[in-house]
């Protein structure tokens, strides 16, 4: 199955979905279905620090990290072109389909009858995406672009063991061990 065919599969997925919850929903509130964290504190990243323990709030996931539920989705990254905009391979990225792209924010896009995650980047009529990964040029289109929606997070879970190689805290321990 070519490229093109699988991101229509998922977008036509995402929409079927979305459309079955609203109407299972009905006249229910989401908030209803949110659950909640304590959030414990403040942690420091950079100098150690005396630990602080204590309940500062609670906070549901979504409504941190999704704007606009009922036009939001996920996707599952592939391919390492936004690996300096901190986005990797294996990363799950929320992306709105209710927000244009503006200069600047990272898209996903058909650009040209392909599916690609980059850098919308525009000045005048001339319109770029741009990755995040030297390896890679910048894209403008030659005849078509449509934008999907605008990532407004990434999710990314961190493994331990053989599976965390090269991946997040695990693969910084391992240095570390390594010499």
């Amino acid at each position: 199955m070519e490229a093109k065919s699988i991101a229509m599969k998922v977008f036509e997925t995402m929409e079927e979905f979305i459309l079955h919850q609203q109407e299972a929903e009905g006249d229910m509130h989401a908030a209803a279905a949110l659950q909640f964290h304590r959030v414990l504190g403040l942690v420091e990243a950079g100098f150690p620090s005396p630990a602080e323990e204590e309940l500062r709030d609670t906070l549901s996931l979504d409504e941190y990290l999704i704007q606009n539920p009922d036009a939001s989705f996920l996707l599952k990254v592939s391919g390492d072109s936004m690996v300096n905009a901190g986005i990797l391979p294996g990363d799950m990225v929320i992306v709105d389909r209710g927000q244009t792209g503006k200069s600047g924010d990272i898209v996903i896009a058909e650009v040209d009858g392909e599916w690609t995650m980059k850098f919308f980047k525009k000045s005048g009529d001339v319109i770029w995406l741009v990755p995040a990964n030297p390896k890679y040029k910048p894209i403008r289109p030659q005849r078509e672009l449509k934008i999907a929606g605008v990532v407004t997070a990434v999710v990314r879970k961190y493994q331990r063991g053989a599976n965390a190689r090269g991946r997040g805290a695990g693969h910084a321990v391992e240095s570390m061990e390594n010499g």
